[in-house]
C-alpha cells in the first residue's frame, strides 16, 4: 500500500517545485518525476507471473493533454518514455486513455493481460500494469496523468487514489502556468510521434 504520509510529502514538495517551475511542462515534470519514484509495488516483478520471459521491470509516467483541436492526447512532462516519443500523440478516443476521456473518470488496469482492448502505445514494450487519473478545470476535461509498469500487478488501488489526488494539483498548476496557451503554441509539434488507434506496430 502507498504510504499516505509519503503522498502528502510528495504533494507538498512537488507542488512547491512545480509552482516555481519555468513553464507548464516543467511543472508537470516536477510532479511526474516524483510520483514516478513513489507509486507502485516495487517488488511486483519478483512475484511469479509478474514478468514474462525477456521482460524487465521499468516504469513510465507523465501527462496526456488534450490537443487544441481535440483530436489527440499529447504526451507532456514525461519520465521514462523513449526520447523519440517525447511528443507521443494518441488519437483522442483510442485505447484506455480514450476510455478515460470518454468516461471522465480514473482507471486502473492491474494486469493488462486481462484487458483485450489494451493497446501498446509505448514504442519499447507492452506495459503490464497501469493507472490513469483525469485532470479537470471547472468541469472541463483537460487531460490525464498516467503511470505504467512492465510487471503485472505493480499498480494498486492505493496508487490510483494517490494519482487522483495529484491530478487535482496538476490541473491547477497547468492552468496557473498558462498551459492551454502553451499547448496552442506547441501543437502540432515538429517532433510529433503519432500512433493510430491500434497502437505501435
Amino acid at each position: 500500500m502507498t504510504n499516505p504520509d509519503a503522498v502528502i510529502s510528495l504533494i507538498d514538495e512537488a507542488g512547491a517545485a512545480a509552482l516555481s517551475a519555468d513553464g507548464p511542462e516543467a511543472a508537470i515534470h516536477e510532479l511526474a518525476r516524483r510520483f514516478f519514484d513513489l507509486l507502485g509495488d516495487r517488488t511486483a516483478h519478483e512475484r511469479e507471473g509478474g514478468l514474462k520471459p525477456g521482460e524487465r521491470q521499468f516504469f513510465v509516467a507523465g501527462a496526456f493533454l488534450v490537443t487544441p483541436d481535440e483530436k489527440y492526447h499529447m504526451l507532456v512532462g514525461n519520465r521514462g518514455f523513449p526520447d523519440e516519443q517525447r511528443r507521443l500523440l494518441v488519437p483522442i478516443d483510442a485505447g484506455h486513455p480514450g476510455w478515460v476521456y470518454l468516461n471522465k473518470r480514473e482507471l486502473i488496469l492491474e494486469n493488462t493481460d486481462d484487458h483485450g482492448a489494451f493497446r501498446q502505445y509505448l514504442k519499447t514494450s507492452r506495459m503490464g500494469s497501469t493507472i490513469f487519473a483525469p485532470m479537470f478545470w471547472k468541469g472541463r476535461f483537460m487531460g490525464q496523468l498516467i503511470m505504467a509498469a512492465q510487471a503485472r500487478h505493480t499498480m494498486r488501488q492505493s496508487d490510483l487514489a494517490a494519482l487522483k489526488a495529484i491530478s487535482r494539483l496538476a490541473a491547477a498548476l497547468w492552468v496557473a502556468h498558462d498551459g492551454p496557451a502553451w499547448l496552442e503554441a506547441e501543437y502540432p509539434p515538429s517532433d510529433g510521434f503519432y500512433v493510430d488507434r491500434e497502437g505501435v506496430k
